[in-house]
């Protein structure tokens, strides 16, 4: 973590809100650095972040911390704290692709509930990186409309492993194994990508952990570890 919106994306991958963070005035600092963490490398990101802010923003703060005025010291700390946040707000923003500013909207769109109820309530139960994989596969349905494909795809990346079957001899059929336990969260993220990805029509069934029987397929043929279809 070099800079103010490196860290605060590390920080939303920990789970932290931007609310969380609180940037101040380096007692000591290098001069080639941002960022004035007490370890270089460090992988977690603390609450409380000291910043060299004369880095990159000498002309915004040269005069804000000058040593001679010592007045109102309080609101100078908290307004350094909102603008640095603000700079590290144009900062993503800058760095940001048009797909990322579509993911956004979808974001939006999903917390408006303009998709339902489940997916709404659901999004939260992934994490950064799956909510990542979601919506930029919701990007790809609106251009592509390769439904099948786009479920095939998230699944197998937010469930490493699993297996899906289509079955279309009388009716069409979705069989999907997960070698993970059936928790809640994991149900949750299996009902919302149910929701998105699944065409109309189609039975979708789910077996968690054990898989279902395949005669001569030893492997999912195991004494008390076989689902019944």
């Amino acid at each position: 973590m070099n800079y103010i919106w490196d860290l605060l994306i590390k920080a939303e991958e920990q789970g932290l809100a931007k609310e969380d963070i609180y940037f101040y005035l380096a007692e000591s600092y290098s001069p080639y650095m941002e960022l004035s963490l007490p370890l270089l490398n460090a992988q977690f990101v603390e609450q409380y972040v000291e910043v060299n802010p004369y880095y990159r923003y000498f002309s915004i703060f040269k005069n804000l911390f000058h040593p001679n005025n010592e007045t109102n010291l309080a609101f100078k700390e908290y307004l350094f704290d909102i603008v640095l946040h603000f700079l590290a707000e144009i900062d993503r923003g800058q760095g940001m692709n048009k797909n990322e500013f579509y993911i956004r909207f979808i974001l939006s769109d999903i917390d408006a509930n303009v998709f339902g109820n489940t997916v709404r309530d659901h999004i939260h139960a992934f994490s950064k990186k799956e909510q990542e994989i979601i919506l930029l596969n919701m990007l790809r349905l609106y251009q592509t409309g390769e439904e099948i494909y786009l479920l095939k795809d998230t699944l197998k990346r937010l469930f490493p492993g699993c297996l899906i079957y289509l079955k279309s001899e009388e009716y069409d059929e979705l069989l999907i194994y997960i070698s993970h336990k059936k928790t809640l969260q994991n149900e949750q993220k299996v009902q919302l990508v149910q929701e998105i990805f699944v065409p109309i029509g189609y039975q979708f069934e789910v077996y968690w952990q054990y898989h279902f029987g395949i005669i001569d397929t030893e492997q999912t043929m195991k004494l008390d570890q076989i689902a019944l279809y």
